[in-house]
This record gives C-alpha cells, structure tokens and sequence, in this order.
C-alpha cells in the first residue's frame, strides 16, 4: 500500500521560511517523479513543484519560483520543499504526489499517489 505523508506545514510570518517533508512508502521511491501541489480555500488544487527520479531536473509554478525549492533524498524516501520569503498568498494545505513516468507533469490529474496534505499559513 502507497503511503506519502507530508509534515512541516505551521502558521509562519511573511518573509519567513519552512521546509515540508514528505514521506514516501509502499513503492520504489527512486523511480516516481514526485510533485508538490497546494490547494487554498475555495481555489482549485495548483502545481507548485515537481522533480525527476534522480533530482537532476525540476519545474517550479511561476508565483514560487526563486523563493522554494524541491529536493529528494532516495534513501530516505522522502521529498522536501524548502520554502522561503513566504507571502500570505502562500496560505494553502500543500500536498505531495507521485507519479510514474519520466515526465515533470504540472497536472494534477498526471499524479496517482496523493498525501494528505499540511497546513501552511502565512500570516501578514
């Protein structure tokens, strides 16, 4: 059974910094693209980062990029999202995915395995 479980997720102040975790189990690690999403109340769930098996390639959404970053440790089957200068519009239960495949999708819908998602709150 596939399981991601995402941590790190608190209230923060804006220009502050967090770092989410996400866990993975039940699959091999090494071979699934794995992705960040968020979801703020009354929005649609939107991509904010995904990387390659190897960590060699990343995508980032627009409005995050230069201020997160996605890394992955293989052997510890965990994926992180190191976010920094943290605005309110960051406010969003954020989620990891993964998928398999080469491609950095930026879909929802091109991810299978889904946490449950942490909270994040930015507060002004």
């Amino acid at each position: 059974q596939v399981q991601l479980v995402e941590s790190g997720g608190r209230l923060v102040q804006t220009g502050g910094s967090l770092r989410l975790s996400c866990a993975a189990s039940g699959l091999t690690f090494s071979s699934y693209v794995m992705g960040w999403f968020r979801q703020a109340p009354g929005k649609e769930r939107e991509f904010v980062a995904a990387i390659s098996w190897s960590g060699g390639r990343t995508s980032y959404a627009d409005s995050v990029k230069g201020r997160f970053t996605i890394s992955r440790d293989n052997a510890k089957n965990t994926v992180y999202l190191q976010m920094n200068s943290l605005e309110p519009e960051d406010t969003a239960v954020y989620y990891c995915a993964a998928r398999a495949g080469a491609a950095l999708s930026i879909t929802a819908t091109g991810y299978t395995y889904w946490g449950q998602g942490t909270q994040v709150t930015v507060s002004s």
